[in-house]
C-alpha cells in the first residue's frame, strides 16, 4: 500500500514537471517487451589444484571429476619405477576407504620438476595429500594424515647446503699439507 502510494506521488510530480510518460507505464512497457532469455551455466566440476614441495623438487596436482586415473608427467602410475615410490606416492591414496573412494570418483594429474627420484616422490605424495583433503569438503581427512605423518601435508623444504669455496663439500676443507 505504501508502495502504490509512493508510485502515484512520482506519477504526479512526473506529470506536473511535463513528462508525458509515468514510472508505471515504463514498467508495463518493460514487462510487454520480449522475455529475457536466461543464459544457460554449465555446472562447474571441483578442480582442485595443490602444490607440494620436497627439496628442489616441485609437484603440482590437479584432482577433478573422472574415473580414478592417477597420471604422474602424463604417464600411468603404473609404469612408475621402482616399486617403492611408487608406493610412497599411492599412500595417501590408499590411506583409508575414504581417501580410496575420492581418487576412484576423480582424475589425478601430477607435474613434478626439479629435485631427484626420492624428492620427486615426497613431493608428489605431499601434493595428492592436500588434493584429497581439499577435495573431501571436511577437515577431517587433513587432521587425520597429521596425526599419521606431518609431511603429508606439510612441505619439506629442507635442502642441501651449498658448497663453498676452499673445500670439496660445504664444511670441510681440504687438508693442509706441511712438506
Amino acid at each position: 500500500m505504501a508502495d502504490a502510494n509512493k508510485l502515484d506521488n512520482l506519477n504526479k510530480e512526473l506529470e506536473s514537471i511535463g513528462g508525458t510518460t509515468t514510472v508505471a507505464a515504463t514498467q508495463e512497457e518493460k514487462k510487454k517487451a520480449a522475455p529475457k532469455v536466461k543464459k544457460k551455466v554449465a555446472t562447474k566440476t571441483k578442480v582442485v589444484q595443490t602444490t607440494g614441495k620436497r627439496k628442489r623438487a616441485v609437484a603440482r596436482v590437479r584432482l577433478m571429476k573422472g574415473n580414478g586415473t592417477l597420471r604422474i608427467n602424463k604417464k600411468g602410475i603404473n609404469t612408475l619405477e621402482p616399486i617403492e615410490l611408487r608406493d610412497l606416492i599411492l599412500e595417501p591414496v590408499n590411506f583409508s576407504q575414504q581417501t580410496m573412494d575420492i581418487a576412484k570418483a576423480s582424475d589425478i594429474d601430477v607435474v613434478i620438476k626439479g629435485g631427484g627420484t626420492s624428492s620427486q616422490a615426497g613431493a608428489a605424495r605431499t601434493a595428492i595429500a592436500k588434493a584429497i583433503a581439499g577435495a573431501s569438503g571436511s577437515d577431517a581427512i587433513g587432521r587425520a594424515y597429521m596425526k599419521y605423518d606431518r609431511t603429508l601435508m606439510v612441505d619439506d623444504i629442507r635442502q642441501v647446503e651449498p658448497k663453498k669455496f676452499l673445500g670439496p663439500k660445504a664444511r670441510s676443507r681440504f687438508q693442509k699439507s706441511y712438506r
